[in-house]
């Protein structure tokens, strides 16, 4: 694995709650899953030159959009999804702590006998002093996902970077699950990820993202190593930036 330095000093990790769980598995999340994780954010600022927030989604518990459509109400809906985040937070910080990273908690929500709230010049500072931030509870507002959550905790945090770990290795043309012939991107800009809906991420996260220049990195989680490949900088998954569409 190469060990050149990263091309970038701070940078926002969005994980799929999703990808915590083992497929087929009845369990929400997997612990071996997220030790993998906690290891491999270990070894990637084992170095000490990358600063790192975290954002986990809550899929594998809860999707408020999914419960909407089944007559709840969104934003109560929406308020247990980011509860879920909460919990997944909790359960990637207890790994992390275990494998020697310091990390904190910060809740968009107050819940503080579990988590700090989430007030940004302290989030700088932990950042700055070489811990971890887990940013949990979404933006604290309903009618927002976590893929936004993490396009504006960057843009206030100044990360250089989004990384977004999910269960794909990249951007394709279609869905490859249903299109064998799908085309996958190397580059895509952020024009054509909104105009031709790309569905990686949402409208909202890929506009604030292009708004305050931060490229994303979209990368297959599964694979071992993507997440330390990823913070050191070396070609993964699909860059999106304001640079033209390259098929890869």
């Amino acid at each position: 694995m190469s060990s050149s330095p990263p091309r970038y000093k701070r940078a926002i990790l969005k994980l799929s709650g999703e990808a915590l769980r083992e497929p087929g598995s009845t369990d929400n999340i997997s612990p071996e899953i997220v030790e993998r994780i906690a290891r491999e954010v270990r070894e990637a600022l084992a170095p000490g030159d990358v600063q790192l927030g975290i954002v986990v989604g809550g899929g594998n518990f809860w999707r408020g959009a999914s419960a909407s459509a089944r007559g709840m109400d969104r934003a109560t809906a929406d308020y247990v999804g980011m509860l879920a985040t909460v919990m997944n937070s909790l359960a990637l910080q207890g790994s992390l702590e275990h494998h020697g990273v310091p990390c904190v908690v910060q809740s968009a929500i107050e819940m503080k006998n579990v988590a700090e709230t989430f007030i940004r010049r302290k989030a700088e500072r932990h950042l700055n002093e070489g811990r971890v931030v887990i940013f949990a509870a979404g933006t604290g507002s309903p009618f927002f996902s976590t893929d936004t959550t993490a396009a504006l905790r960057a843009s206030e945090m100044s990360a250089n970077v989004v990384f977004k770990a999910t269960m794909v290795d990249g951007v394709y043309d279609s869905d490859p699950k249903k299109n064998p012939n799908a085309k996958k991107f190397s580059r895509v800009s952020f024009h054509d990820c909104i105009s031709k809906q790309f569905k990686v991420m949402d409208a909202t996260a890929f506009s604030l993202c292009m708004d305050n220049h931060i490229p994303i990195v979209i990368f297959d989680l599964g694979e071992v190593g993507n997440i330390t490949r990823a913070l050191r900088g070396e070609s993964i998954g699909t860059l999106v930036n304001g640079e033209e569409t390259v098929a890869a």
